[in-house]
């Protein structure tokens, strides 16, 4: 549940939305983003216990 609520925070979308993308997961979360947002977003995935790989 902590991965899903780090997930609707970093992209905005609803929890039902956010639980789809990490069932789905792998997934792209956010695409076209500055390293510092992308360093952001998973160092709060991370911390929720998500896997994260940058591209």
């Amino acid at each position: 549940m902590d991965v899903i609520k780090a997930v609707k925070e970093v992209t905005g979308v609803s929890l039902m939305d956010a639980k789809k993308l990490v069932d789905a997961a792998p997934s792209t979360i956010k695409e076209k983003v500055s390293k510092e947002d992308a360093d952001a977003a998973e160092a709060k995935l991370k911390a929720a216990g998500a896997t994260v790989e940058i591209k």
